[in-house]
């Protein structure tokens, strides 16, 4: 059988997995698509992107541009959420191919009567395609190519720029080679860009010792916008399990008024779509929650997918958990660690459509009784990778506004698959990146590789979990530091608040644990203080509300320095009308100081233009001309934050 697909369409640029899994962009931003398209002989080839958002009926379609050595390009912009697909198609343009062809003759004097015939061909075909508003001018062409005696009007108009526009606009497709359909899934703006601060609604009360609630909570929503966070992330609300509690540093035997680790989810009081009665009752939550969006703060809930031993669904559905040969539920492991107080979900269970479908229901519980419309996920990567993809989907289908962070600090390509299945954000390795070397390759992969269409990072200096080794010796300039790096490299970032603001070090001799942790135990923390890291937390938190450039991740390039402890980088918005220089002092216990290089060819300028480089830290300013500049940071403020003005 006769192929007549002459043209090759192949490395269609952006996808994932040849198109399995989708991109993730916002609205508002650009599909850059790239692919190498050809054909054999010397016809000419065209090439367009044609996309849709899922419920479109009809197509959009954008001419591509060749490039260099057979590429080519075209971008298209996506305008609100949902799924969107987009194809690339390429064919031989025949009426392109005759154009170019009589043009050539023409300007070499030769005679054209015929080939001029053969292009009224062509205009018949085009009209059929394009609008009313251009037939006027196609019957005029139509007609003096077919009269000999308009010959000299009829080869000014096949030459004139006018008529290959026609051709251009409308393109007669004889054969089309088209590509696979590729997906973009489309979030909301606070997936890319987000502000997080966590801690513990027990650990609320302003009297020592006793259960905070969630009105206590309410009491911390103005200090929580004044730092300018916009997601307040909470352990897990739910009843905790009385059987196998842990006490104080993970003890294995809970003394009488130890009140656990919230991810020992289920009691006598109820399982994972009900609410710790001593923190209060649903509508408190609500009541909270709908406080919170007043502040322009969203409360992000945990969705922790395992039970303590009395949690209810092990009597009502005890097929969901794997059991041992004495009669006993194997307890979750992670050796040499034990978690006696949680069960884990035993997905291989031959119930397991109705254990997905039950997990599901708790998601869309939350999120249809109280509104919630952010999850961060409990050890993602302990459960079936195909199992996410599913609920993330079945969730986004009522409700694609709602998000979901990934929290699993594991191996790389298992961190890189969660997110392939449509986690919103991901928790990453940023915690353990330290020196300029460490940072600047970790960002450039998570940047400058495929990672940018799938894996959008959360940088989180220390979570309950982690007590970083660098933090635990840390002083003040490396909080500071710390912060600003997360919080200027990548838009979405976090911490472990009253801990981190606080600059609590203390750690399990020997681990990355914080020691007394708050994960099993009341911590009274002074919620009025107010101290330099605080105030230089909020002041970033601002900037980064104020400049498009850091409200995004991918657009950053770094700077050579002449000092390996002095790091510089470059971050610019998609339209480049907010440009940001962050040049940081990684030696936090002593004053650095050297030379800079500018990215003039970025920024479009040539040595000698004035730049006025506006410190958004300290207010101060600066004319920079050439493309090394002078920098010295003391660990007292051990960063500038420059917007830069042309």
């Amino acid at each position: 059988m006769q192929n007549k697909e002459r043209v090759i369409v192949e490395n269609v640029q952006p996808q994932v997995n040849k198109g399995a899994f989708y991109i993730k962009r916002v609205p508002g931003e650009k599909v850059m698509v790239t692919a190498d398209i050809f054909s054999d002989g010397h016809d000419i080839v065209s090439a367009s992107v044609k996309y849709k958002a899922q419920k479109d009926k009809k197509w959009r379609e954008i001419r591509m541009t060749p490039t260099v050595n057979d590429a080519w390009k075209a971008n298209f912009i996506v305008e609100r959420e949902g799924l969107y697909a987009y194809v690339v198609e390429g064919w031989v343009d025949h009426a392109l191919n005759w154009h170019h062809g009589i043009v050539l003759k023409i300007n070499d004097g030769q005679q054209v009567q015929s080939e001029l015939l053969e292009g009224a061909e062509y205009l018949v075909a085009i009209k059929k395609i394009s609008p009313n508003r251009e037939h006027v001018y196609i019957n005029n062409c139509i007609a003096i190519f077919g009269d000999s005696s308009k010959y000299q009007q009829a080869i000014a108009e096949v030459s004139s720029e006018k008529f290959h526009k026609l051709l251009l606009d409308y393109p007669v497709k004889t054969t089309i080679t088209s590509s696979a359909s590729f997906g973009v899934n489309v979030e909301r703006l606070k997936a890319r860009f987000s502000t997080w601060y966590e801690f513990f609604p027990r650990s609320t009360s302003e009297e020592k010792n006793k259960h905070g609630t969630f009105k206590d909570c309410e009491r911390l929503l103005p200090k929580v916008a004044e730092m300018g966070f916009d997601v307040l992330y909470f352990p897990p609300v739910h009843p905790i399990g009385e059987i196998n509690r842990k006490g104080k540093n993970n003890a294995t035997n809970a003394q009488k008024n130890d009140v656990g680790s919230p991810w020992g989810i289920g009691s006598k009081h109820g399982g994972h779509k009900a609410i710790h009665p001593d923190l209060g009752n649903l509508d408190d939550f609500k009541q909270l929650v709908k406080k919170a969006k007043d502040f322009k703060i969203e409360i992000a809930m945990d969705f922790a997918l395992q039970c303590a031993p009395d949690h209810p669904y092990v009597k009502e559905h005890p097929k969901w958990f794997k059991w041992r040969p004495d009669g006993t539920v194997q307890y979750a492991e992670n050796p040499p660690k034990k978690y006696q107080d949680i069960l884990p979900i035993y997905f291989e269970t031959d119930d397991w459509k109705n254990l997905w479908e039950e997990l599901l229901s708790i998601a869309l519980y939350w999120v249809e009784e109280c509104g919630i419309g952010i999850f961060r996920v409990d050890n993602p990567h302990t459960k079936p990778f195909n199992f996410w993809g599913w609920l993330i989907a079945e969730v986004k289908k009522k409700h694609p506004e709602v998000l979901f962070l990934s929290e699993a600090f594991t191996k790389p390509k298992v961190m890189q698959e969660l997110g392939k299945q449509g986690f919103s954000q991901s928790y990453t390795y940023f915690t353990w990146r330290n020196t300029k070397e460490e940072l600047t390759s970790y960002v450039n992969e998570l940047t400058k590789t495929e990672q940018k269409e799938y894996y959008r990072p959360n940088f989180w200096p220390n979570t309950p979990d982690i007590n970083p080794y660098a933090l635990q010796t840390a002083n003040e300039a490396m909080y500071l530091q710390k912060y600003f790096l997360a919080a200027t490299l990548s838009s979405n970032t976090g911490i472990y608040g009253p801990v981190f603001e606080q600059m609590v070090c203390d750690a399990v001799p020997g681990k990355e644990e914080y020691n007394s942790s708050e994960k099993y135990q009341i911590q009274n923390w002074d919620w009025n203080l107010e101290n330099k890291l605080t105030r230089i937390i909020a002041k970033i938190n601002q900037i980064r509300k104020q400049n498009t450039s850091l409200q995004q991740t991918n657009n950053i390039d770094f700077c050579d320095t002449d000092n390996d402890m002095l790091m510089a980088y470059y971050k610019y918005d998609d339209q480049k009308s907010n440009e940001t220089f962050m040049v940081v002092n990684m030696d936090a216990n002593k004053m650095k100081q050297g030379w800079v290089k500018m990215p003039l060819h970025q920024l479009g300028v040539q040595e000698g233009h004035q730049l006025r480089m506006e410190d958004l830290i300290t207010g101060s300013s600066y004319i920079w001309d050439k493309e090394w500049n002078y920098i010295e940071l003391h660990p007292a403020l051990p960063f500038h934050l420059f917007k830069i003005h042309k």
